[in-house]
């Protein structure tokens, strides 16, 4: 079975009354002390806290052979911690929750029980979700969602708001209160399931947390991560990084949903391809790399030359991923075969005349699966409906701090030691 995840997000709906589930009656806000939004906080005292601040999560898993990373959020009053699938492909973050559930999968913790704090069908929220401001509210005071996802994973619930305990790099505590979803009907496809507890939207949209956590003045718009190539890793928002340390290209203006890039040229082993004008796409939500359909091709070409008279055959036997070849003996690491291929590059425009190259080695493409053979991590993105689409997915990222400045819409990157957490804003990467 082929260990691959991809959370592309791809379509965001809203679900009429008469094919809803569950209905949540009418709406109680809470309005404990303990659960106030720290926007409550007086405006100078926001603006003085926004400068700078950052919240750091450590991240677990890996992309082979767990085949994604997710973090630990404390949330809910009392707080609970849910394990949750890192997902920068996509807005919503969703608890698989007790609504009750029609259909969940088994989660590390007990389902999340709903607040009884209703998102409103007409609020900003949830228009956001919806990615639309025409769309029908029969039921006005909750907010209904279905996402659905690439690999046709879905959920399908309702908006709520609850409280979120963050830990801010300053040394704060803030229990802040933002929107997420109580996913209480889900489809698991065998290849896409994770015991997660549900996902962390951390996408473009006024519904992630991260836009959430902007819009309430406690930090920059801004996410980022770190992904290691030995597993683990870390994930930010806000001001985590020296901004002068990093390569930056603009976020394409053809494309308003995802941390898109473009138009790149594809260069393999340091020469042009003659691949130009890409629409690349970052995007944790996917463990490996998918290029189009043309540009795949030409991939498998050029390394079909490069590896003539290699001591590498392919191992069609090996279903791990679509191409893997075999050595004479089993392959115990990358680095045991990486000097048979060649590093890949995007060559991006960057803010001033020279390109921005985001560089893909050997070992940022390749794997060693369980048999010892070693497999191609780039896949044909035109089998999975992603069109002219480029994805660069958590493996071609790893070992490089990857930043989306939503504020200066722009996305930069620089390689770094990810295995290091960083504590405070002191810290350069």
């Amino acid at each position: 079975m082929k260990s691959e995840k991809l959370g592309f997000c791809l379509v965001l709906l809203l679900l009429s009354s008469s094919t809803c589930l569950a209905w949540f009656g009418s709406s109680k806000h809470k309005t404990s002390t303990a659960n106030q939004q720290s926007s409550s906080s007086s405006p100078s005292y926001l603006n003085r806290f926004r400068s700078g601040s950052s919240v750091v999560f450590p991240v677990h898993g890996n992309v082979y052979p767990v085949g994604f990373y997710n973090v630990t959020l404390n949330i809910g009053y009392p707080p609970r911690p849910y394990f949750l699938d890192i997902d920068t492909g996509s807005d919503l973050t969703w608890l698989q929750c007790d609504a009750p559930c029609s259909r969940c999968s088994q989660t590390p913790h007990p389902l999340y029980r709903p607040s009884n704090d209703l998102v409103p069908c007409r609020h900003p929220l949830c228009a956001s979700v919806h990615q639309t401001e025409n769309y029908d509210c029969e039921v006005q005071h909750q907010c209904d969602y279905e996402v659905e996802y690439a690999d046709y994973y879905s959920s399908l619930g309702v908006l709520v708001n609850d409280v979120y305990v963050l830990n801010f790099t300053n040394g704060v505590q803030l229990k802040v209160r933002m929107g997420l979803g109580c996913g209480y009907d889900q489809i698991f496809p065998e290849s896409s399931y994770h015991p997660v507890d549900g996902m962390l939207g951390l996408g473009r949209g006024k519904s992630s947390l991260v836009s959430q956590l902007s819009s309430q003045g406690l930090i920059r718009n801004v996410v980022g991560h770190c992904l290691s190539a030995q597993g683990g890793g870390y994930i930010f928002f806000g001001d985590v990084y020296d901004s002068s340390r990093l390569t930056w290209t603009p976020m394409s203006s053809n494309d308003h949903k995802h941390y898109s890039a473009g138009p790149a040229e594809l260069v393999f082993g340091g020469k042009k391809t003659g691949c130009g004008n890409l629409l690349a796409v970052f995007d944790t939500g996917s463990s490996y790399t998918y290029f189009n359909s043309n540009t795949y091709q030409a991939l498998i070409s050029w390394l079909a030359k490069e590896l003539a008279g290699k001591p590498l055959q392919e191992a069609p036997e090996d279903q791990t991923l679509p191409l893997c070849w075999s050595g004479k003996r089993p392959f115990r690491s990358v680095y045991d075969v990486k000097k048979y291929f060649k590093p890949i590059a995007f060559n991006f425009p960057g803010c001033g005349r020279t390109k921005a190259q985001f560089e893909i080695p050997p070992e940022a493409y390749l794997i060693i699966s369980n048999m010892g053979n070693v497999c191609l991590g780039i896949l044909n993105g035109s089998e999975v409906g992603m069109e002219d689409l480029n994805l660069i997915g958590d493996m071609s990222m790893l070992d490089k701090v990857m930043v989306f400045d939503n504020e200066k819409q722009l996305i930069g990157w620089a390689p770094t030691d990810c295995n290091r957490v960083p504590k405070s804003r002191d810290i350069s990467i």
